[in-house]
């Protein structure tokens, strides 16, 4: 989508994505090896009752949803970062997650006019409609210099 498509109020989904346990172990070994996302049979006795996904590897799955759904093709160039980040309910492998990604505020900078600012909430949530991930970005596009600046 190009940043003139989209509106405050807009609603974005995306997905499923299902996470395999074979893609959490390789996440977490590479990026967050805690005993919970790495060991099994830890995990079993674990507060979680077995494997569960890192945090960041949700986020990152979300990432990818966007990306696909909303990003692809646009003026997207960077993000200053996000103003909250959750982690609600543990990710496990064989969990279904769907994205709804709804704007919440789309302007042009006025100091910068060929900066285009969005912020946006993303959700994920699985197959039991439990949600995941939640969080609130913002994201920078590259624009024209718009008519009259």
């Amino acid at each position: 989508m190009i940043f003139a498509e989209f509106h405050a109020g807009q609603v974005i989904e995306a997905g499923p994505y299902v996470v395999t346990e074979a893609e959490l172990l390789q996440f977490a070994k590479a990026y967050d090896p805690q005993w919970f996302h790495t060991d099994a049979a830890l995990a079993a006795e674990g507060a979680f009752g077995g494997l569960i996904a890192s945090g960041w590897h949700t986020a990152a799955i979300a990432m990818r949803l966007v990306a696909d759904a909303a990003l692809a093709g646009s003026e997207s160039f960077a993000s200053p970062g996000l103003q909250y980040l959750k982690w609600t309910n543990p990710v496990r492998p064989g969990d279904s997650l769907r994205l709804v990604a709804e704007v919440i505020e789309v302007r042009r900078s006025e100091k910068r006019p060929t900066l285009g600012i969005l912020r946006w909430r993303w959700q994920l949530f699985n197959q039991r409609e439990l949600p995941v991930l939640d969080l609130e970005a913002t994201s920078l596009f590259r624009l024209p210099e718009s008519r009259g600046h």
